[in-house]
C-alpha cells in the first residue's frame, strides 16, 4: 500500500446526516498528507472545512435550508435526480482541468459517479446507511417502481445517463454501488447482511475521530443515570413529543436528562422544564453517549451506530425514511424498544426505559454488539482501504 500523496475528491449532498458520517475519514486522509477537495453546497461549508478539506462550492437544489421533504418516495428520489442534473456541470467546471486521482461520493451524489466514469477515474462510494443486497431489486425496488410517477422518473434518469458521459447507463446498476463501496455502519444494522456482495461492499462501521478533552459535555457529578434524547437533524420540530419526554423523565429519581430539540423548535414550546433536564438545540452526541445510560433516538443510521458503539440501551422513536426499518432492527438485535410517536405517552416511555435498563440479557447483547462494531475498524480501516484503491489503480479506473 502506497502513501503517495494524492488528490482525493469527495462529492456529497448537503444533508447533515450524510455529511457527518464521513468527516472523520476526510480528516484522516488529510492528516495522511492527501489533498482532499470536497464538492458540496456552502450550506455545510463549516463542517467540511473543519475536517481540513478544501471546499469546492457546488450549489444544491435539495430543500435542506427549509427542511421540507416530500413524503412520497418517488418525489423524494426526483429531488436527488434534479440535484445531480444541476451538480454535474458545476463538477465539470471544477474538476475537468483538475481531475482527482480518486473520487469518493455519497450515495445521493449521482453526479460524482457520472463525472468519475467520464474521466476514467476510480471511485469509491461511501454509504451512511444500509446498502442493497442480492434480491434487493426484486424485494424492494420492484415495489417502488409500481408507485405513481415511477416510470417517468426511470425514463428521465435513463435519458440523463445516456447524455451525461457515464459508462454505466442502466439506472438500477448506476444507483447501486460501483466496484468499491464502504458502508459506514455496523454490519449488524444491515438488512440481509449475508446477501451483500462483500467483494464490492466493505462494512467499516461508524467512522469517528478520537475522543478529546474538548468534546464539550461533562456528566454532572450528582447524576446517577444519564438519558440522552435526540431526534437527529431533520425531523426535529416535535414539541409535543418533547413535552411527553419531559413529563416522563422530568424529576424521575436518579436520572439526569439531556434533551436535544434541534434548530426548528423554540424552547418556549416545551413549557416548564424541571431542573434535572437540560435543553439544547445541538449536542456533542457521541461524547454524551459514551457517558450515558440510555438513549431515546429517532433511529437514524448515525444514531443507531453511535448507540451500538456506546453499548447503551435505546428507545427507538422513528420519524421517517428508513428509520422504521432501523428501529425494528434494533429491537431484533435485543438492545431496544420501539415506541411510535403516537404511542409515546409518559407511561409507555417510562416503562420502556425501565424494561431496558433492568434486562440483563439486553446488557449482555449490548456488550457483544459494541465489541463487534468496534472490531470493524472505523476510520483507520476506511482510510487504509481507500489508499489500497489508490495504490492499485494509480488514478485509473478499476
Amino acid at each position: 500500500m502506497s502513501r503517495r500523496p494524492a488528490h482525493i475528491a469527495m462529492v456529497g449532498v448537503p444533508i447533515v446526516s450524510h455529511v457527518l458520517p464521513s468527516l472523520a475519514l476526510i480528516h484522516e486522509l488529510v492528516a495522511r498528507g492527501h489533498r482532499v477537495t470536497y464538492a458540496n453546497d456552502p450550506f455545510v461549508a463549516d463542517r467540511i472545512e473543519s475536517a481540513g478539506a478544501e471546499l469546492v462550492p457546488c450549489t444544491s437544489t435539495l430543500p435542506v435550508a427549509v427542511n421540507d421533504w416530500p413524503a412520497d418516495p418517488i418525489a423524494a428520489a426526483s429531488l436527488f435526480l434534479d440535484d445531480a442534473v444541476r451538480a454535474l456541470p458545476q463538477l465539470r467546471a471544477a474538476y475537468d482541468d483538475d481531475p482527482a486521482d480518486l473520487y469518493l461520493y455519497d450515495i445521493g451524489a449521482y453526479a460524482a459517479r457520472a463525472l468519475a466514469e467520464a474521466q476514467g477515474r476510480p471511485l469509491v462510494q461511501l454509504s451512511p446507511t444500509f446498502v442493497g443486497w442480492d434480491g434487493f431489486q426484486e424485494e424492494v425496488a420492484a415495489q417502488l417502481r409500481k408507485l405513481p410517477g415511477a416510470d417517468a422518473y426511470q425514463d428521465r434518469f435513463a435519458r440523463w445517463l445516456a447524455d451525461c458521459g457515464a459508462t454505466t447507463t442502466d439506472v438500477d446498476t448506476f444507483s447501486g454501488p460501483p466496484a468499491r463501496a464502504l458502508a459506514l455502519i455496523p454490519r449488524a444494522m444491515q438488512p440481509h447482511a449475508d446477501r451483500v456482495d462483500t467483494g464490492t461492499v466493505t462494512f467499516v462501521g461508524p467512522c469517528f475521530a478520537p475522543r478529546t478533552d474538548t468534546d464539550g459535555w461533562i456528566r454532572p457529578a450528582a447524576a446517577e443515570n444519564v438519558l440522552l434524547i435526540s431526534l437527529g437533524s431533520a425531523y426535529t420540530h416535535r414539541p409535543a413529543f418533547y413535552r411527553q419526554c419531559i413529563a416522563a423523565f422530568g424529576d424521575l429519581p436518579g436520572w439526569h436528562v439531556v434533551l436535544q430539540i434541534g434548530k426548528y423548535t423554540d424552547p418556549g414550546e416545551l413549557g416548564a422544564v424541571p431542573p434535572n433536564v437540560e435543553v439544547h438545540s445541538w449536542v456533542p452526541q457521541r461524547a454524551i453517549l459514551e457517558q450515558a445510560d440510555a438513549f431515546i433516538t429517532h433511529a437514524g443510521m448515525g444514531g443507531c451506530g453511535e448507540g451500538l458503539l456506546a453499548g447503551v440501551p435505546m428507545i427507538a422513536v422513528p420519524q421517517g425514511a428508513e428509520q422504521f426499518m432501523n428501529a425494528d432492527r434494533l429491537v431484533e438485535l435485543g438492545v431496544a424498544r420501539r415506541v411510535d410517536t403516537d404511542d409515546a405517552t409518559p407511561e409507555t416511555l417510562r416503562t420502556a426505559l425501565h424494561d431496558l435498563v433492568t434486562d440483563p440479557e439486553r446488557a449482555d447483547r449490548s456488550q457483544q454488539l459494541q465489541a463487534a462494531a468496534r472490531s470493524e475498524g472505523g476510520t483507520p480501516r476506511a482510510a487504509d482501504l481507500i489508499e489500497t484503491v489508490l495504490a492499485a489503480t494509480g488514478g485509473r479506473a478499476l
